[in-house]
């Protein structure tokens, strides 16, 4: 069965604290920004790409995606992300019901990702799907309906809920797990130690 319209919505709002600030979706791998590789894995599985992130856009410019800010002030975390993209394409996409949100600073997302989310959602009959390796749960790599976005704007603003998973727990979710051989494809970029070990597997 064909997928539904899915846009992409790359989540880069983070302050990148633990690698000194500033933005980690530009931070170099293997000769090209972690944004670059997030977008080459994720472009051929969704509709359309948007980037989330805060402060002054023009300085994505040359990755030539809608760059999205957080509608809700303070860094409120990957769930404001969520819920920027959400609005995003009910205001500029009424095409489309699904948003696949996934960090930027994950190098080796799966190509199949969009596939298989969808797969279980339908399967299952979830409200929401999110992806999982060695057992482990990912929730800011999930398939959003874009009808929740009122749902989501509520838990933000007025329950103050900012754990994705604090939000997710309360529909019927499906999740689906990915091997975490040769390589985790949920790895995440975090610190210096995790860019060396990027590096490393990079190569792999």
């Amino acid at each position: 069965m064909a997928n539904p319209k899915t846009i992409g919505v790359l989540l880069a709002g983070g302050l990148a604290r633990r690698l000194g600030g500033g933005d980690k979706s530009l931070t170099m791998l293997g000769g090209e920004p972690l944004l670059a590789r997030a977008i080459a894995r994720m472009a051929p599985q969704c509709d359309q790409l948007i980037l989330n992130a805060n402060g002054d856009p023009a300085r994505f410019k040359t990755f030539g995606l809608p760059v999205v800010a957080d509608t809700i002030p303070g860094f409120a975390g990957p769930l404001a992300g969520v819920l920027a993209a959400l609005e995003w394409v009910a205001a500029n996409r009424r095409d489309v019901a699904w948003v696949l949100s996934a960090p930027t600073d994950c190098p080796f997302l799966p190509r199949d990702l969009t596939e298989r989310l969808h797969d279980a959602r339908r399967s299952e009959n979830a409200e929401l799907a999110v992806a999982a390796s060695g057992g482990r749960a990912h929730p800011v790599v999930a398939l959003w309906p874009v009808a929740l976005r009122e749902d989501l704007r509520h838990a933000l603003t007025v329950e103050k809920v900012h754990k994705v998973g604090g939000f997710t727990e309360r529909f019927s979710l499906a999740t689906v797990d990915w091997p975490t051989e040769p390589v985790d494809p949920f790895f995440n970029v975090n610190t210096a130690d995790d860019l060396a070990e990027a590096e490393r597997l990079s190569k792999l």
